[in-house]
């Protein structure tokens, strides 16, 4: 793996990032736009992938990867505003041979806004799945919880 630059803390086996809510994120009413939220979640899962030393896309390798969604269920509890300040928590609730499945919970302070759980495979830039690299298996194996707080 290299040795990647990443960005927020973790917290035990939870990547935690930061994120502000500025005016572009917003939409008419001063609140996030539903889909930024699936943004936020994506940078959430990429950099905690960057602090284990993972790259989510292996472009250089002679049949190169990539880490695709298979599957999304978002809940939506409260809405962020323009100048919030957002954390969103990222686990690793499970990692198999062929897939993984994150948990992510955005907060505002203590209130939880948004939940997901998302599920990801590695596939070929043509969309053939693959299984999950060995190095990276052993790479997240430390991070793997059941616990989803």
């Amino acid at each position: 793996m290299t040795d990647l630059k990443a960005l927020g803390t973790l917290d035990g086996k939870t990547h935690v990032l930061p994120v502000s809510i500025y005016y572009e994120d917003t939409d008419l009413s001063g609140f996030v736009y539903h889909a930024n939220y699936l943004r936020y979640m994506e940078r959430g899962r990429t950099e905690f992938f960057r602090m284990a030393g993972i790259s989510r896309a292996r472009l250089e390798d002679a049949e190169p990867t990539a880490w695709t969604l298979r599957r999304i269920a978002v809940e939506y509890h409260r809405p962020a505003r323009l100048d919030d300040v957002i954390t969103v928590r990222t686990r690793l609730l499970e990692l198999t041979g062929a897939r993984l499945i994150v948990s992510q919970k955005l907060f505002c302070g203590t209130t939880l806004l948004v939940q997901g759980r998302i599920e990801a495979c590695i596939t070929t830039l043509t969309g053939k799945p693959r299984r999950v690299p060995k190095n990276v298996a052993q790479t997240l194996a430390p991070f793997v919880t059941a616990e989803e707080t």
